[in-house]
């Protein structure tokens, strides 16, 4: 028995019907030619009897009631592989909008906790020949980001490697986080010995945004439709885009691909909310998960990562200008950042999240105004074409959790020449979630034709 680090227990703890706490993702896959129609099957047989199951894939709550709290976790020495590998078949006439439906119903449902946590889906019936693999695992086991890393462990450059390992497996399983006493206070004492750094560091962070006016601050952002208690059904939609088309706007405008990503977003959600006569005359705030690593930095361990607040500029209706106001908005908040160091600038990223932790507490949400309107999240991706047991990947799309006053998240990531997009929302929520695909394609043309 492992005790349970506090991180993992609190995601577990947060977790109710309207809060799934579960991460996930939906990949597309070309057979192999000459595949019959008994691939699927025969693959998924393969697969279950490959031997050895990883600890992380074998843990569940010792005590899965949730009564006062989880204090450690469990290894389950008798897994049901059937249980957590599924086969499953589209409902006709199999098009990429019955996937999603079937995507969006697996995302809404809680894990078992009395099981480990996580569930993989091999789905056939596309009509274009091609299958789907969705899985999800609780944020206690694993973010989104070390998912992403995981599945990549699993696949192979070769398409003539057919000896790739199983979802839970991987050619570099996952390592166990050091759990140790030892550990621990070596990290408490680090932190508190840094501590003395973070005034300063904010005593900086305020000048810029108060005297300069060069940083968005938490509570800036407007009250809108998306952000308010949620449901428990989720919609989730997703499609990919040519990367190119977005590494040409970055380099006329001089500004990063991510920007222009950013600048997309914007104009989608100002198309949609305009849709749905809820456009506020303040601009979305979103909160951007940025890698703060120095750029004279060869090798670092550990997570660096700022949760930086970004101004969308969706009040302005030219895209161009939209594009340059996020632009200087990331530019401003990464200088400020990068002037720290690590701890400090991971500390104050977390005032930028604070208000989430406790949005579920009654009234919070209903009675505040929000931190910033939703997460739009980059996460690296294969950068080339990748392949698993002969299937070529076609595309990676992350679904990921929501929590009161966030009724929706875009996470995207790279897959070799495209980004693909993964947009969860609350079904209750956000309406016609499926139109943002739409807009931020209209979005992506207005930026061609505004740099052009």
């Amino acid at each position: 028995m492992a005790l349970m680090p506090f991180t993992d227990s609190m995601f577990l703890l947060v977790e109710s019907r309207e809060h799934p706490m579960h991460v996930g993702g939906l990949q597309l896959f070309r057979k192999p030619d000459g595949a019959g129609e008994d691939f699927l099957r025969g693959l998924r047989d393969d697969l279950l009897k490959a031997d050895g199951v990883p600890p992380l894939f074998r843990r569940r709550p010792a005590r899965p009631v949730n009564t006062l709290g989880y204090l450690a976790w469990i290894q389950d020495e008798d897994i049901d592989l059937d249980y957590h590998f599924r086969h499953s078949a589209l409902p006709q006439p199999g098009r990429i909008r019955e996937l999603l439906e079937l995507t969006s119903r697996w995302h809404s449902t809680l894990l078992d906790r009395h099981r480990p946590l996580w569930e993989i889906h091999l789905v056939e019936g596309l009509r274009d020949g091609r299958f789907a693999m969705y899985s999800k695992i609780h944020h206690a086991l694993m973010d989104g980001v070390s998912a992403l890393r995981h599945l990549q462990g699993t696949l192979s450059d070769d398409p003539d490697d057919h000896d790739c390992p199983p979802p839970w497996g991987s050619r570099r399983a996952p390592r166990e986080r050091t759990r140790g006493t030892r550990s621990l206070l070596h990290t408490a004492r680090t932190s508190l010995e840094q501590l003395a750094g973070v005034a300063p560091a904010a005593l900086r962070v305020a000048r810029e945004a108060f005297r300069e006016h060069t940083l968005t601050l938490p509570m800036q952002a407007p009250r809108t439709m998306l952000n308010v208690p949620i449901g428990g059904a989720r919609r989730f939609a997703a499609q990919s885009w040519p990367l190119a088309r977005v590494r040409s706007i970055a380099a006329r405008t001089g500004t990063s691909r991510n920007d222009v990503v950013l600048a997309m977003c914007a104009g989608a959600l100002r198309d949609y909310l305009i849709e749905q006569s809820a456009l506020p005359d303040a601009p979305l705030v979103a909160m951007v998960p940025v890698s703060m690593r120095k750029q004279t930095e060869v090798q670092s361990s550990g997570n660096q990562i700022g949760a930086l607040l970004c101004n969308l500029a969706t009040d302005k209706s030219d895209p161009a200008i939209r594009l340059a106001t996020i632009h200087h908005s990331m530019r401003e908040a990464k200088r400020i950042f990068n002037e720290l160091t690590p701890v400090q600038a991971l500390l104050l990223s977390g005032i930028n999240v604070a208000q989430l932790g406790i949005s579920t507490v009654p009234g919070v949400v209903s009675n505040t105004r929000p931190p910033f309107n939703l997460v739009i999240s980059n996460v690296p991706g294969p950068r080339k074409q990748m392949y698993w047991n002969g299937a070529a990947l076609d595309g990676i799309y992350p679904a990921s959790v929501l929590l009161d006053g966030q009724a929706l998240n875009i996470t995207l990531t790279n897959n070799g020449d495209n980004l693909d997009f993964g947009i969860t929302g609350c079904r209750r929520s956000v309406p016609h979630l499926q139109r943002l695909l739409l807009h931020l394609d209209t979005a992506l043309s207005e930026l061609e034709a505004a740099v052009a």
